[in-house]
């Protein structure tokens, strides 16, 4: 990464993505540490006054908003995931939202697709996104993709991200996300808030 991180609070928001519980069990292999840094990142991000956005995915009764076509989600709407009630689909609690936290519920891969996501962040001044998510090749990819495409400035930490299979990630956070994006740890981001 070029230069010195540096963040604009009022203009910056934390996506912290599909960090539920079936998700966290099913794709990160360093668990506890991988969630450990995330809290440690939400902590600081909350302190420095940024706007904090969970993003997870969730679906109604029946999978209303599943198409048969959709390979991924169809498969899911077999298996009862994700439902109302389903507790794979909470946010782990180690990274659970706070007071003022906003949550925004998906039914695609990316945080943007049929959501209100950009709402949110047009109506708050948000030019600019730090990414953290599980997986790595699923939502940080498919975000990364819009987020670029709508002009605005992201931050992905790469330690704060997680993938079934480590050579893609290694693969997307070395090679494909730095055309577009800041790549840096948890780390980074921290002493950036700090300043």
């Amino acid at each position: 990464m070029p230069g010195k991180l540096a963040i604009e609070p009022a203009s910056t928001a934390l996506l912290v993505m599909d960090y539920q519980a079936g998700i966290v069990e099913n794709y990160a292999s360093d668990q506890q540490n991988l969630l450990t840094r995330t809290a440690s990142l939400l902590a600081a991000a909350r302190k420095a006054k940024l706007t904090i956005i969970h993003i997870v995915v969730g679906f109604r009764a029946g999978y209303a908003e599943v198409s048969p076509r959709n390979l991924s989600f169809s498969a899911i709407s077999q298996s009862g995931r994700f439902l109302p009630g389903d507790p794979g689909a909470a946010i782990h609690a180690t990274v659970a939202p706070a007071e003022g936290d906003i949550v925004v519920t998906k039914h695609r891969v990316s945080a943007f697709a049929g959501t209100d996501l950009e709402m949110i962040l047009r109506a708050r001044g948000i030019d600019s996104l730090i990414l953290a998510g599980i997986a790595t090749s699923g939502v940080v990819l498919s975000t990364t993709r819009h987020a670029a495409d709508a002009d605005y400035r992201i931050v992905i930490v790469a330690d704060c991200c997680a993938d079934r299979d480590p050579d893609v990630h290694r693969l997307l956070t070395e090679k494909v996300f730095p055309r577009q994006a800041a790549v840096v740890t948890a780390a980074d981001v921290l002493a950036a808030l700090a300043n």
